[in-house]
């Protein structure tokens, strides 16, 4: 059967008999795990093998959020706590080498987290630049204050995963760490000049152009389009994340559950598609709510279909090596200079 250019979410700790048929015949690409999801090791890993049995792929892409700070779906007591993206950009001021090495320390440690329960993405690194006055959405998930430091540490995060055998997404492009609103709940509007925005929010997703997997940011940028977020604006994909940013990655929509995004969720999808998404993301395991999406998205073809592959072909089956206990150990080393 064909792959179908969707993402989709699931309601519990194991399949119902309803969502395992729907995947069987929707056939998505891939699937995106939540804390409603998550009990314990042995049931991640489960849920994770039957998700893939569903669609008759075993690398069938398995996604989380697992950022460290607020944003952490695996957590205590069967998995450590992982610090805010801003902790680390808070070590040793002085010596940004080590900012780097603990960066992607901690990135390793939650690929290791993560392939030993069957998840092969994680939304991670967060790209985003917060500017004075934004909504704390972003906050302290982000890196630093300034687009070199955002980007430095976001590549260290990125290529942590990576030798961890598990993919990073880059999020959320081409910037949400102005926006004065949390796009969960509103649409967030920009009305920063387009020189303002390539100098700051726009800088770090160029310097990371090699990444293989992009999320989108529902975000009117009204200097670039006032009547629609970039998720939806044909001008901010091709002119902006294509053409600026010149990111030839595959590109995912934000969660298109999400209140930023307006009309039914059919019309939602074939618009993420109409501006030139390569892939769908729905996230809250509504049955009803992901026929729709399904229905909407297009057989995965052509350049996604080719980008899509791209990105499988960077998750590695040999991962760098790991002492997981002396890597914890150094980190926690580490994060206790800052404590």
């Amino acid at each position: 059967m064909n792959t179908r250019a969707f993402i989709a979410g699931c309601s519990g700790l194991t399949l119902t008999p309803d969502e395992s048929a729907f995947f069987r015949e929707a056939q998505p690409w891939g699937f995106i795990l939540f804390r409603r999801n998550v009990d314990n090791p042995e049931q991640v890993r489960a849920l994770c093998a039957s998700l893939r049995d569903t669609v008759g792929r075993v690398d069938a892409p398995i996604l989380i959020d697992q950022e460290g700070g607020r944003v952490q779906r695996l957590g205590p007591p069967h998995w450590p706590k992982y610090p805010a993206g801003r902790t680390y950009g808070q070590l040793h001021v002085n010596d940004p080498l080590v900012q780097r090495e603990i960066t992607r320390l901690g990135a390793r440690l939650i690929a290791h987290d993560l392939r030993s329960v069957g998840i092969t993405v994680d939304c991670l690194p967060v790209l985003d630049v917060p500017s004075p006055g934004s909504h704390d959405i972003i906050g302290d998930r982000a890196y630093g204050k300034t687009p070199a430091q955002v980007a430095v540490l976001g590549r260290a995060a990125a290529e942590g995963l990576l030798a961890g055998g598990v993919m990073p997404v880059v999020k959320h492009m081409p910037g949400h760490g102005r926006a004065g609103a949390d796009s969960h709940l509103a649409l967030p509007v920009v009305v920063a000049t387009r020189e303002e925005l390539e100098r700051h929010d726009f800088a770090p997703f160029r310097m990371l152009t090699d990444m293989p997997l992009a999320m989108t940011a529902h975000v009117v940028y009204t200097a670039l389009d006032p009547d629609h977020p970039a998720t939806t604006s044909r001008i901010v994909m091709e002119g902006i994340i294509r053409g600026h940013i010149g990111y030839d990655g595959l590109v995912m929509t934000d969660d298109l559950s999400m209140h930023a995004l307006s009309g039914s969720f059919r019309s939602r999808t074939e618009a993420a598609f109409a501006a030139g998404c390569d892939m769908g993301l729905h996230c809250n395991g509504s049955m009803e709510e992901m026929c729709a999406v399904a229905e909407a998205a297009p057989v995965l073809e052509g350049d996604a279909l080719r980008r899509a592959n791209a990105a499988l072909g960077r998750i590695t089956h040999d991962p760098e090596p790991l002492d997981p206990v002396d890597a914890r150990a150094r980190l926690d080393s580490a994060l206790a200079m800052i404590a």
